[in-house]
């Protein structure tokens, strides 16, 4: 693909002109947004090279500092590999340099499905070496040759075919979304990985039919490690976290927060719909209108596992994730162990700028009912246990293994 100086200007004008107007923050996270562009402006402007010119745009909105931030063009060729793998990187330090560790590997995700594992190290994407600072992204809807270095120091040379992802303007592979079990001592597990759609109510179906297997279970803990993001689906899972209506928190536009609000006036949203055909409905109700809305639990009644509840974070659980946990958190329904989460906390939106190119940008801000923010900054857990690849390597999972020891004193 080539991209002309002409368009490449135009492109640059408009992405500029729409992080201007539609940022949800008019103060740009405290950057001086004006002032960075026309920094970068004469070196974006004067590559050629149209996958060069993709990843220094991404780089300059970056700088805004902010999650759900970026730039990418329609065909995919850059998607982050927690994305298009469904699997989660950490840098590792080895005896050859700096590398990316592979950490939660979700079932049923192309990096799964093509038998890497927790510990690998990335070693070459498409023949090129991986480069080590900066996230690993991979092209969907094509075959990728990747070499990765298993522990042992064996190199495999694997070709992972990566997915079309259902929707471009936000592009992932599905791993496996919901998966749950009954552990000895009527301890029951559920780990969700992502819930994919903007209201997802595929997902509350299999929240349903895990809390039904899990019925029984007096004990309850909830696996949002590496938990990738989605949409509204988790109001189910929340849902069955208390038996109460509690408000969960409320999203602010940019439009909103210029305006003035009081969060008790702000649109709510209570239910998930009962099945797709009511989704026209919903869309009437919050049409037209700002998309500044309070959340509020479902209120799905008694469970026997309330009141003994642990949540297993890493800082990788993101988005949706990180609202299951900051509303058990402020309620106190869960315990809350693991790593501080991944602080990436907003509502992300994608607009065109032309050319088949679209910059991601937070369109709104996220606020606990007590008025807390998590951007930036993660949530900590009440039981702060770091991830052992030790552990990992003598196959057992040392997080999970600490949440079992919380559990059973509750």
């Amino acid at each position: 693909m080539e991209i002309t100086n002409t368009q490449r200007a135009a492109v640059f004008d408009r992405t500029c002109k729409t992080v201007q107007e539609k940022y949800f923050d008019p103060n740009f996270n405290g950057r001086n947004w004006p002032e960075l562009a026309g920094a970068n402006k004469e070196k974006i402007l004067q590559t050629e090279d149209a996958e060069e010119f993709e990843i220094l745009m991404h780089r300059l909105v970056r700088e805004l500092g902010t999650s759900h931030t970026g730039f990418f063009h329609r065909s995919l060729r850059r998607v982050p590999g927690r994305l298009a793998l469904g699997a989660t990187f950490r840098q590792h330090q080895t005896s050859n340099g700096l590398r990316w560790m592979f950490q939660d590997v979700h079932e049923g995700g192309p990096a799964h499905a093509s038998g890497i594992a927790p510990l690998d190290l990335l070693v070459e994407i498409n023949h090129r070496p991986a480069d080590p600072s900066e996230q690993p992204s991979f092209p969907m809807g094509a075959v990728t040759s990747i070499t990765i270095e298993k522990p042992h120091g064996r190199q495999v040379l694997l070709k992972i075919r990566i997915p079309k992802p259902r929707w471009r303007h936000q592009p992932y592979a599905e791993p496996r979304t919901v998966s749950f079990a009954e552990l000895s001592g009527h301890i029951g597990y559920l780990k969700t990985t992502i819930a994919p759609g903007l209201l997802g109510l595929d997902v509350a179906r299999e929240f349903d039919a895990a809390m039904t297997a899990l019925r029984n279970c007096e004990r309850l803990i909830v696996d949002l490690r590496g938990y990738l993001g989605g949409g509204l689906g988790v109001l189910r899972l929340m849902g069955y976290l208390t038996p109460h209506k509690l408000p969960i928190g409320y999203s602010i536009t940019r439009r909103r927060a210029e305006r003035g609000y009081r969060r008790e006036e702000l649109k709510r949203f209570e239910r998930l719909p009962a099945n797709k055909l009511a989704i026209p409905l919903v869309a009437l109700r919050y049409a037209g209108r700002d998309e500044s809305v309070t959340m509020v639990s479902e209120g799905l009644g008694p469970q026997r596992f309330h009141g003994r509840i642990v949540m297993l974070v890493n800082e990788h659980t993101a988005s949706a994730g990180e609202m299951v946990c900051a509303f058990a958190t402020e309620n106190k329904l869960a315990t809350v162990v693991g790593t501080p989460t991944a602080g990436r906390l907003l509502g992300g939106k994608g607009f065109r700028v032309g050319h088949g190119y679209l910059v991601v940008l937070p369109a709104a801000a996220f606020f606990t009912w007590q008025g807390k923010s998590f951007e930036g900054q993660g949530i900590l857990p009440d039981v702060l246990v770091e991830w052992s690849p030790h552990a990992v390597q003598e196959g057992r999972d040392n997080q999970l293994e600490k949440a079992l020891e919380v559990i059973k004193s509750l």
